[in-house]
């Protein structure tokens, strides 16, 4: 399916403020923490820093910046951007939802505003697409077969673990915990716009099960679900790797009794980024071409009439 012009001016517009919202509140953080090192401490789990200023957001924002940056790119630039305007529109969707039951104005009017450029980034990509005008137009070309496969494999991969770490942390927890852990409440304080960690890992294992999906299948919106599958697992992974770091060998920090390291945590982090940085690597290149129509059979000529007339 291919994308009408009309669509694409305003799936380009909605990115483009999709991607202002969270790129404004970085900027606030910035002026409030006073240094970007500050800021990627608290975006990488750092809960030292002395004072009274705190980040308002978290790492999974500027992940959703340049997301739905790119897509605003892409929309200005393809007429095959759907399958990019549909999954930047849903995973928005989907991870501000929680925020809609959040604490404080500015929270609360930011999920609002984001859900509903969400949704219009997921009504544009299903009211503007088109098929192709004739067998001449060019359509999205499918991955690769065997860069695919290997993508789907890692992305399948990094949903069980993900999904099997979130279940070893909820049954450890009271229920108000762990119901917590889903819905965000007074015991799962974080940023103001931090979404909850069992919400959010539910939506990033729906991601990854679905962009593997896509890819064992080669369908056509591979690439892009892709892309954004792996952009936010290479992120996280990053992420906690930098967090358990800090936690046992940052030098300004003092416990009284040391952290025992956890190898399962550091495997798990090493293993998401490295996936993610493959995922990229893998989808990033060109689709195959599709297979060349098959030349239509030249008519045959009909058989000469018996009898055959005068003068044939």
């Amino acid at each position: 399916m291919t994308v009408t012009r009309p669509a694409r001016l305003t799936g380009g517009a909605l990115a483009a403020v999709l991607a202002l919202v969270p790129f404004v509140w970085i900027l606030c953080d910035l002026a409030a923490l006073g240094s970007p090192e500050d800021l990627f401490r608290s975006w990488a789990g750092h809960r030292f820093r002395p004072g009274p200023a705190r980040a308002a957001t978290t790492l999974l924002d500027p992940l959703l910046c340049l997301a739905a940056a790119g897509t605003a790119l892409a929309a200005l630039r393809s007429r095959h951007a759907a399958a990019a305007l549909a999954a930047t529109g849903a995973v928005t969707l989907a991870v501000r939802l929680p925020g809609l039951w959040a604490h404080g104005t500015g929270p609360l009017v930011t999920a609002l505003a984001e859900t509903a450029l969400g949704a219009g980034l997921l009504l544009t990509a299903l009211v503007g697409r088109r098929p192709p005008a004739g067998p001449g137009e060019p359509v999205p070309t499918r991955p690769r077969p065997a860069p695919a496969a290997a993508a789907g494999v890692l992305l399948a991969v990094a949903a069980v673990v993900l999904l099997a770490g979130e279940v070893d942390r909820v049954t450890g927890l009271d229920l108000r915990l762990a119901v917590d852990r889903f819905t965000g409440g007074r015991s799962a304080l974080g940023p103001a716009l931090g979404v909850p960690p069992g919400w959010l890992a539910a939506v990033l294992v729906a991601l990854h099960l679905t962009a593997a999906v896509s890819a064992f299948t080669t369908a056509r919106h591979t690439r892009p679900l892709g892309l954004l599958a792996g952009g936010l697992l290479l992120g996280t992974g990053l992420a906690e790797l930098t967090r358990l770091a800090r936690l046992h060998l940052g030098d300004d920090i003092r416990y009284v009794t040391a952290p025992e390291p956890d190898l399962a945590a550091l495997a798990t982090a090493l293993y998401c980024a490295l996936a993610g940085a493959a995922v990229l690597a893998l989808l990033a290149g060109r689709g195959a071409p599709d297979a060349a129509p098959a030349p239509r059979p030249a008519a045959a000529t009909p058989p000469p009439p018996y009898p055959r007339p005068p003068g044939w």
